[in-house]
């Protein structure tokens, strides 16, 4: 079957079933939106090993906690919020707002995480009363359509249409490709290229930028609490978050004892320039990054390094040759690897911090352990980022935590730093459509010209 025919009947499929579920109730609608969840969250450490086996990326134990944290935080945020009909009333303004589906929305998926983003999608899918249609990694096509089987299996007993969640059983570019032409709304998380084309599909899309996490220690803060969280943010899933912090940015005074402290807790630093070139050439060995490190453990790195390190080793520091296009090294390292600067005064810091980002990760996210309020401010002006993640580790909290105001997702918004169209993280009230109705307001205060003018 040619892909305009394959692609095609999936959509005419879900037009169907999209046309069905249009008439459920909230209530209905949000059983749904759970089931989906509870799928992953029951289910989490069978699916964090099949994620694993299928994919070779990641740590098992932090699947298992990305699978039950994600499905209840995203679940916890979304319900009891209004999605179906008349959703919010401005009396002031004399305005009533409804909502109403998209209609179909595909979904492209990514290999570092097969089984959460295709969950989230779903639940802000179905959330509006959409379909959803998931073109996965061809890398993760198994879990992708193991973890579909199991939410249409679920939800049908809830009553919902056939094929309101399909799948690419077997995902190829030209299928991708038709499928972002063919739909209402393109939802694309994964690599710049697939991002692009989704943007190029034609239609609405929301796709997310690269990640490269600068993370500013400043001074009067408790080295002993801060580094740990560092560590954890840099080694969950080894690396393989795009909210993963990517260096560490610390006072010049102050340099020795934090390097120390992250010894201390299971850091191998490296500043040599002999040694640091080696993990260079094996972590970007022609300028790009190196496809096989990619979520991959510390050992795997340095031994492909041909660097001996300690069997307990979590994290290997670099120290930086430079900041900005100075150093390949500054661009993001999707495996538990880092860079360490030294500053003289904050400012500097946030010049390093937005030199890096000028080489990769404009519009993403920065992460600072402070407790100066005036310089968090300030680096949240000063730089081009969407979310800076104050004294949490980035890569657990950048996308939702019960702990934040970030809405919890998986697809984080770049803004047109990174050439997207949000600069937040993605959510159901982005997969849905707005009726206005408005009122002539009797009570209304119209100002004279002169007050206008004033």
């Amino acid at each position: 079957m040619s892909a305009n025919l394959y692609i095609d009947e999936l959509i005419k499929r879900a037009k169907e079933a999209q046309s069905k579920f249009e008439e459920f109730s909230q209530e209905e609608v949000d059983k749904v939106v759970k089931a989906i969840a509870q799928v992953v969250y029951t289910r989490a450490e069978e699916l964090a090993k099949m994620a694993i086996e299928e994919t070779g990326m990641g740590v098992y134990d932090d699947k298992v906690l990305k699978n039950k944290g994600k499905s209840k935080l995203i679940w916890n945020n979304l319900k009891g919020k209004k999605s179906v009909g008349v959703i919010d009333e401005d009396r002031e303004k004399a305005l009533i707002m409804v909502a109403k589906p998209m209609g179909v929305v595909a979904a492209v998926t990514p290999c570092t995480n097969p089984i959460v983003t295709p969950m989230c999608n779903a639940m802000f899918a179905l959330k509006g009363r959409n379909a959803i249609v998931i073109a996965p990694h061809p890398r993760a096509k198994k879990c992708a359509k193991y973890i579909v089987e199991l939410f249409n299996e679920n939800i049908s007993k809830l009553g919902a249409p056939e094929n309101l969640i399909q799948v690419i059983e077997e995902p190829s570019i030209e299928l991708t490709s038709e499928l972002m032409k063919s739909v209402d709304v393109v939802v694309a998380t994964g690599g710049m290229g697939m991002v692009k084309s989704a943007y190029s599909s034609g239609k609405p899309a929301y796709g997310v930028g690269a990640g490269n996490v600068q993370c500013i220690i400043d001074r009067e803060v408790d080295i002993k609490e801060v580094v740990p969280k560092i560590i954890t943010g840099r080694t969950f899933d080894n690396g393989i978050i795009c909210s993963g912090e990517q260096s560490v940015i610390v006072p010049k005074e102050k340099y020795t004892e934090i390097i120390e402290e992250f010894k201390a807790n299971g850091t191998y630093y490296v500043e040599d320039e002999e040694t640091v070139e080696k993990f260079a050439k094996v972590i970007f060995p022609e300028g790009s990054i190196n496809g096989k490190i990619v979520g991959q453990s510390v050992q795997f790195i340095a031994e492909l390094a041909e660097v001996k390190v300690p069997k307990d080793t979590k994290v290997i520091m670099l120290k930086s040759r430079g900041k900005g296009h100075k150093d390949i090294l500054c661009k993001e390292k999707m495996c538990p690897v880092m860079v360490a600067f030294e500053y003289e005064d904050f400012e500097e810091a946030v010049d390093i911090a937005q030199s890096n980002l000028n080489v990769e990760g404009r519009g993403h996210s920065c992460a600072i352990h402070s407790n100066n309020k005036e310089h968090i401010t300030y680096a949240g002006n000063k730089l081009t980022i969407s979310r800076l993640v104050v004294n949490q580790p980035s890569s657990t909290s950048a996308g939702g935590s019960l702990y934040n105001g970030f809405a919890p997702t998986t697809t984080l918004g770049c803004g047109s730093w990174g050439n997207n169209s949000i600069s937040e993280n993605l959510d159901y009230k982005h997969l849905i459509n707005l009726s206005r109705i408005g009122f002539y307001n009797s009570e209304a205060k119209v100002p004279k010209d002169e007050e206008i003018w004033a």
